[in-house]
């Protein structure tokens, strides 16, 4: 089980330029502003997704996202990136989910929502 939330962990760094630049899919449910950024939580039916989007982009800095259902593991991604991490998805139907995303080490936590 640690093996796959590495794969997880790791996945976000080494995608390919035209993956990072996607978005979550499903309606915009929360947005969540801080000082360095944004956090967006997205919902569809079965499934919850999470991005955080610096403010002003530019150098590549210090930035994380991180997304998890009630009852299962985070889905995190985390690294140095110049405009936005994740987005990363989780199974949520029926089940609350929590969020949080930083840059710069500036960032913001929901809470348990959507329950």
């Amino acid at each position: 089980m640690l093996v796959a939330v590495s794969t997880l962990t790791l996945a976000g760094p080494g995608t390919p330029a035209a993956a990072a630049a996607a978005t979550c899919s499903g309606r915009l449910v929360k947005t969540v502003p801080f000082p360095t950024g944004e956090l967006r939580v997205h919902k569809n039916r079965q499934y919850a997704c999470a991005v955080t989007v610096a403010k002003a982009p530019g150098a590549r800095r210090a930035m994380a996202v991180s997304l998890q259902a009630r009852g299962g593991r985070a889905a995190v991604d985390a690294g140095k990136f110049s405009r936005q991490a994740g987005p990363v998805t989780v199974h949520a139907l029926n089940r609350c989910v929590r969020a949080a995303g930083s840059v710069a080490g500036r960032g913001v936590s929901t809470g348990w929502i959507l329950c």
